[in-house]
């Protein structure tokens, strides 16, 4: 009997999920490879190398906005969860729940609200960037510092994950797309 020698090729994305048992390692919930990338503890640029021992798999929302930043910067992004951390703009699956008997339609949600009738932050985004026109901002770093003046223009308090979430939430809606740096806009 003769046998043949497979080698198998796993990317280190499919290696960090595996250990991670599919899941964030930020959040613990489900993480679809679609929308995974993978985080180096000690970023890049600070010198840090691409073994295993020094990444983790997380979304793309939440590798994007630690970005470079010290460990220092990361951890204190993390402790600012409180326990509960929440990887931007929700991209992580939720966790699984056990299967109902009954299947029901999802009604349509309505536009959310701050409770006070204003337009909750996202709306707010989408109403500035259809405002702008051909004057968007085509990179995420000047959307970033556009929503972050829009928020603060609006007497809204904002940190960099609220504003990460945002530009995770207006690629879920299908209203930007981003490639490497530069963003694209369908906002009808």
């Amino acid at each position: 009997m003769h046998y043949i020698e497979t080698s198998y090729m796993t990317t280190h994305l499919d290696r960090l999920l595996f250990s991670q048992g599919g899941q964030c390692f930020f959040c613990r919930k489900p993480l679809p490879k679609a929308v995974a990338s993978v985080e180096h503890i000690v970023a890049s640029a600070n010198g840090g190398t691409s073994d295993d021992d020094n990444c983790v798999a997380c979304c793309k929302a939440l590798n994007h906005l630690l970005g470079s930043k010290s460990i220092k910067e990361k951890l204190q992004i993390v402790l600012n969860q409180r326990g509960n951390f929440q990887c931007p703009g929700n991209v992580c699956a939720p966790a699984a729940t056990a299967p109902s008997t009954i299947t029901q339609k999802a009604a349509p949600k309505p536009a959310p609200t701050l409770g006070n009738g204003a337009s909750a932050p996202i709306d707010l985004v989408l109403a500035d960037l259809k405002k702008r026109g051909a004057s968007r901002p085509r990179k995420v770093s000047t959307l970033a510092s556009t929503i972050k003046a829009l928020l603060k223009q609006q007497q809204r308090t904002n940190t960099d994950a609220e504003v990460t979430g945002l530009i995770a939430e207006l690629q879920n809606r299908g209203k930007a797309t981003i490639t490497d740096t530069k963003v694209t806009y369908k906002l009808g």
